[in-house]
């Protein structure tokens, strides 16, 4: 986890990376507080690409994009030869890009169901649980 690093900074970068994906027509972005019950990292955001080549582009993308906020860089990157599911290691916050036929595999919103979602979307916009479906 990065040190010294105010909550408020941290979630702005985690709102950069699905705005980035957003901006490569990333599929079904979720962001998720996990802090509360995984000691591993605070958020995780999800997305989806429709094949490998989107998915690259999305890695790219948020990778830049957080970068250019005052991010910083993932400290690793895993399943870049593949791009089946790549996962992007922030330290406070975890980015996962799938394929969207391994994220109906992996299913990690059904697997985090509990947690609060954030929207990503609004600055303003508070935590809230998410509904049990």
């Amino acid at each position: 986890m990065t040190r010294g690093v105010p909550p408020d900074e941290i979630e702005r970068w985690v709102r950069e990376a699905a705005r980035a994906a957003s901006s490569k027509s990333g599929e079904d972005i979720v962001v998720l507080e996990v802090g509360r019950v995984a000691s591993i990292t605070s958020w995780f955001v999800i997305t989806s690409g429709r094949n490998p080549r989107q998915v690259k582009a999305l890695v790219e993308e948020i990778e830049e994009r957080v970068a250019a906020i005052g991010g910083p860089k993932p400290l690793r990157i895993e399943g870049l030869d593949a791009l089946e599911w790549v996962l992007m290691d922030y330290g406070d916050f975890v980015v996962h890009v799938f394929v969207d036929a391994a994220r109906r595999f992996y299913e990690l919103e059904r697997l985090w169901g509990d947690v609060p979602r954030l929207d990503w979307a609004d600055p303003v916009t508070e935590l809230r649980p998410h509904p049990r479906t």
